[in-house]
């Protein structure tokens, strides 16, 4: 029988450790089969070959307890599937910060350690990839994070867009002109800039074009210069329109590209220039590439059962 003593935590802590009906337990339980017994400030199970590892999810649960003064189930399941991948020890809750506001006055914090590892990286690279399925989001904090750079003067507007397919429909066969057109695939954003500055300000700055909202063709032939430019839906970018977009780059300026790789709606999936890009730009410094998992889904709890199970039928 393995002994973790955890005397030096509190019991407020011990409590969010354990999680609402012992939940965050069971959680490492069912991950390793094993059974906790925990008395006082004594945690036992017996020993096997992965007992260093549920230490160490142990501790980083506490870590993440340490700077969020919270442990939620996404948490314990983000650092069980690093700590069963060997890249616990690579990433530390403290990264965790504030990436923005709401006009409200409401702070925005990443909900999850990816979402924490995706933040980090924003403000640590130049060009940004995020993949991952859909309600972990990508979208949402890129527009905070672009915000938040908007609102500090670090650049001088935002350019949002995205590749004209959704599901094999082409924008030419749509009714009405190219904003008529473009806008529904683009709620998102929209959604997330009024959360943040409030419909009337978004409207005068599309105005005066601080915010810019166009289809990735327009991209062509452009430099952009003083902007975050966020490219979503990125999967179904070709691999010439990502290396067109990716080329766009111009002085302090810096491109976040989003998508899932998953829901690729090209005719040959293959052909996704976010496959590609993520596949060889790997290494370069200045580039970062995101992964986030089922883990980081923040939508409704069921969201996440249900992509675990469309994942088990597409084995």
């Amino acid at each position: 029988m393995y002994t973790m003593d955890l005397s030096e935590h509190s019991i407020d802590d011990l409590q969010r450790f354990v999680g609402q009906n012992d939940e965050n337990l069971h959680i490492i339980e069912k991950a390793y089969d094993v059974s906790f017994f925990l008395r006082a400030s004594t945690l036992k199970w017996e020993e096997d070959a992965n007992t260093q590892e549920i230490q160490d999810v142990v501790n980083a649960c506490f870590d993440c307890i340490d700077v969020q003064k919270k442990l939620e189930s996404q948490d314990v399941h983000y650092l069980i599937s690093l700590a069963k991948h060997h890249q616990l020890s690579h990433f530390h809750p403290s990264q965790r910060k504030a990436i923005g506001q709401t006009k409200t006055g409401k702070i925005i914090y990443p909900k999850t350690l990816g979402q924490a590892r995706f933040c980090n990286a924003l403000y640590h690279n130049d060009i940004i990839f995020a993949t991952g399925v859909a309600g972990t989001g990508k979208t949402y904090l890129a527009v905070v994070y672009a915000v938040s750079q908007l609102k500090r003067e670090k650049i001088k507007r935002i350019i949002l867009t995205r590749p004209a397919v959704e599901a094999g429909e082409s924008l030419g066969f749509l009714p009405g002109d190219m904003k008529e057109k473009v806008d529904p695939y683009l709620r998102p954003l929209y959604d997330a800039l009024y959360e943040m500055f409030g419909q009337e300000t978004v409207e005068r700055y599309l105005e005066k074009q601080i915010i810019e909202i166009a289809p990735l063709a327009f991209m062509r032939g452009r430099t952009l210069n003083d902007a975050v430019v966020i490219l979503d839906e990125a999967q179904n970018t070709t691999q010439s329109q990502m290396k067109m977009f990716l080329t766009r780059m111009g002085q302090h300026s810096q491109l976040i590209i989003n998508g899932d790789v998953s829901q690729i709606d090209l005719i040959k999936k293959s052909d996704s220039g976010l496959r590609q890009a993520c596949q060889i730009l790997k290494g370069i410094s200045g580039i970062a590439i995101v992964q986030l998992s089922k883990y980081d889904v923040v939508r409704h709890p069921l969201v996440q059962k249900i992509i675990e199970r469309y994942e088990e039928i597409e084995k």
